[in-house]
């Protein structure tokens, strides 16, 4: 049986199914494997009345990975709020650039801070190789920019996510001393406000949080200093072929 063959057998199982538990059985199984040829039906799957549907569904997406993107971007528009806010958790997961307007809209003004939460993790997954060299600056200066914002989130979770965000993104770039001219202005915006939310954040778990992006920053600006050192240092060891003493 090809890919094809089984898509249409659990799809069908999916449209066929009479009860919430058979939906969900069906459309975990529709999700787990993994064939294009599903997008439509596990994404109308986000709009069923069945959480747990929802939820496997949005997992089904995610592993499909960037294939799923245009239609999900297409269901953002749709009246029902419910599948929209499941398909804006899929886009998060899924980190494709296309969905960035999604996302920095989503993160900023969405009134569900569970997808604020899931917007703003988003911006910390994006797959930065998708995007052009000479727009890469400029697109994670807006993301910055929107992270800085939305870490005054009124909810512990959605600020939670934004200090994720703001640590992947600071390990992103490139290090700020092989970088001077473009990078420290980002760089130290980052540092800053992981400090201030350091000191001030009144949630102990975003605190924990901010101590550790913290830490793991320091760690990779550490490597990419002492990296060129090391590579030098290793080279510089190896005899010529034929050296040394017989």
């Amino acid at each position: 049986m090809n890919n094809s063959d089984l898509a249409q057998i659990l799809i069908r199982a999916v449209e066929e199914a009479d009860s919430s538990d058979r939906l969900l059985d069906a459309v975990q199984e529709l999700a787990a494997a993994g064939i294009e040829e599903s997008v439509p039906t596990l994404i109308a799957a986000l709009g069923y009345n069945n959480p747990g549907a929802a939820v496997a569904a949005v997992d089904g997406l995610i592993a499909i990975g960037e294939a799923a993107v245009p239609s999900l971007l297409e269901l953002i528009d749709d009246y029902n709020y419910s599948a929209r806010a499941w398909a804006i958790r899929a886009l998060a997961g899924i980190g494709d650039v296309r969905a960035l307007d999604t996302l920095l809209e989503a993160a900023k003004t969405d009134f569900s801070l569970s997808v604020r939460r899931a917007a703003a993790r988003g911006l910390g997954t994006l797959r930065w190789h998708q995007v052009p060299p000479e727009k890469l600056e400029s697109i994670q200066t807006q993301v910055l920019e929107t992270l800085l914002v939305i870490s005054q989130d009124p909810e512990w979770i959605v600020r939670y996510a934004v200090v994720t965000s703001l640590e992947t993104l600071a390990i992103a770039m490139p290090a700020a001393v092989n970088n001077a001219v473009t990078l420290p202005d980002r760089a130290s915006r980052i540092t800053n406000q992981l400090q201030q939310m350091l000191d001030t954040d009144v949630d102990l778990g975003v605190r924990t949080r901010v101590k550790f992006a913290q830490e793991k920053i320091q760690q990779q600006q550490h490597q990419e200093v002492f990296a060129p050192k090391r590579k030098l240092q290793d080279t510089e060891e190896v005899p010529h072929r034929g050296g040394g003493r017989r």
